[in-house]
C-alpha cells in the first residue's frame, strides 16, 4: 500500500489543523493505521493509532484530549485532527500502515508502510 500524507502547514499556538493520509490499494480497510512525528533533532515518536475498523483509537499522553484520529475506509483515508496546538507539536508528521493480528500498534517497528511526511509548524 502507498501512503500520501497532506495537510501540514504553519499555524499559531492554539490553532487547529487536520492532516490526511490517502492510501492506495483495495485492502486499506484491513490495515491498522498510525501517526508518528519527528521534531528536529529528536527521535520519531508515536502520536496516535486507529484500528482497521476505526472502532479503537489510542493516543500518546502528550496529545490525548487535543488530537483525534479517524478513518473513512470508503475513501481510503485516515485523518488526524489536531486542536489546541502547541509549539512543541512542531514536527514532520508521518502516517503508517500495518496489517496484523492486533487492533492497535504503537511501536514504529510494527509498521510496514510509511507516508512521506508532512510538516506542521506551530508558532508561539
Amino acid at each position: 500500500v502507498q501512503l500520501q500524507a497532506s495537510g501540514g502547514g504553519l499555524v499559531q499556538a492554539g490553532g487547529s489543523l487536520r492532516l490526511s493520509c490517502a492510501a492506495s490499494g483495495r485492502t486499506f480497510s484491513s490495515y491498522s493505521m498510525g501517526w508518528f512525528r519527528q521534531a528536529p533533532g529528536k527521535e520519531r515518536e508515536f502520536v496516535a493509532a486507529i484500528s482497521w475498523s476505526g472502532d479503537i483509537t489510542y493516543y500518546s499522553e502528550s496529545v490525548k484530549g487535543r488530537f483525534s484520529t479517524s478513518r473513512d475506509n470508503a475513501k481510503n483515508t485516515v485523518y488526524l485532527q489536531m486542536n489546541s496546538l502547541k509549539p512543541e507539536d512542531t514536527a514532520v508528521y508521518y502516517c503508517a500502515a500495518v496489517k496484523g493480528t492486533m487492533d492497535i500498534y504503537y511501536s514504529d517497528y510494527a509498521y510496514d508502510y510509511w507516508g512521506q511526511g508532512t510538516l506542521v509548524t506551530v508558532s508561539s
